[in-house]
């Protein structure tokens, strides 16, 4: 009779239970490894924490509070009057409005000068290309202090400086705030759109520009609102550009002004206010900076707020690759 042939016998390694939990196997991580992830979250959550925990802390407490060592993080009472002077002192309403103004048209502007650009750059082989790469990425490293005077002489010069124009003009040719950035996100992107989507545009009779209005501008959406975010949020945040080109430092009475410069500026007129107003009873303190400085981030923070959703929707989608 013939032997039936089997396979050699070989001893599983069963890895002890304890080992399992600790290490975790390939389908599942350890214990080890996911307190190290989470310890290091909850470390950097800290740091971007603890300064707007203690900022809005502060803002609600009354002198009282700032002055009685037992009080530190919850106030005994939550003091509105802070944020009713800070407000005043800044001119809120107003500057609000010019700060959305300041910020939004250069930020419109700049997306769709920079979606054309970093378009051209993924879909067309030119002469020249490379190194209009390699200026593209140097004027992204060029630190803005070098070409700071010579940009304010040359808009002293067409007569730009104390108007809007020192901002909507850069960014209308895709000059903007940190526009060599956003030219490089849009060419990222651009470069994972699937050709056969063009080709099969431009074979129905669509040329270039209408193949990016109809193709590459609707498939674009992440992309736009990553660039419009970050876009936004610097162009809000920037003071001394704003102070030095929109504003005008040699103009004395300037229209344009918005929250961070007033906030800049804050002790003095805040002092001047009381001043004119004799109030006795209100000073300058803490938690009056504190509001000042809340009221000039909640805009940023309620617009992330209604738009986080589609902000991390858009980088998810952003990882998606074409052909």
């Amino acid at each position: 009779m013939r032997k039936r042939l089997r396979w050699p016998e070989r001893k599983e390694n069963i890895v002890p239970i304890h080992r399992r939990f600790l290490f975790g196997t390939k389908e599942k991580q350890g214990f080890l490894k996911q307190l190290a992830v989470y310890a290091l979250l909850i470390a950097i959550g800290f740091i971007y924490l603890y300064p707007m925990l203690y900022m809005f802390s502060t803002s609600f407490m009354d002198q009282s509070d700032l002055l009685d060592s037992s009080v530190k993080w919850l106030p005994s009472k939550l003091y509105l009057s802070n944020y009713v002077d800070a407000a005043k002192s800044m001119d809120l309403i107003a500057n609000f409005f010019k700060g959305l103004v300041i910020a939004g048209i250069p930020t419109v502007l700049s997306v769709g000068a920079c979606m054309i650009a970093g378009y051209g750059f993924a879909s067309f082989e030119f002469r020249g290309k490379k190194i209009l790469m390699a200026l593209l990425v140097f004027s992204y490293i060029l630190p803005s202090q070098v070409t700071m005077i010579p940009t304010y002489v040359l808009y002293s010069n067409l007569k730009m400086t104390g108007s809007l124009w020192a901002f909507i003009l850069p960014a209308l040719f895709g000059n903007g705030l940190n526009a060599p950035i956003f030219i490089l996100i849009f060419y990222q992107f651009f470069k994972q759109v699937p050709r056969v989507l063009i080709e099969a545009a431009q074979i129905d009779g669509a040329g270039y520009f209408k193949s990016f209005v109809r193709i590459a501008v609707p498939s674009a959406g992440p992309a736009i609102l990553t660039v419009f975010l970050f876009c936004f949020v610097w162009y809000w945040n920037e003071s001394y550009l704003t102070e030095l080109f929109v504003k005008g430092i040699a103009s004395t009475n300037s229209f344009w002004s918005n929250l961070v410069i007033q906030l800049k500026d804050f002790d003095t007129s805040f002092s001047s206010s009381l001043l004119q107003t004799g109030d006795a009873a209100t000073s300058l303190n803490e938690s009056v900076r504190m509001a000042a400085t809340a009221i000039t981030i909640l805009p940023l923070l309620v617009m992330y707020l209604f738009l986080q959703k589609y902000f991390v929707e858009s980088i998810d989608r952003a990882g998606i690759t074409g052909e």
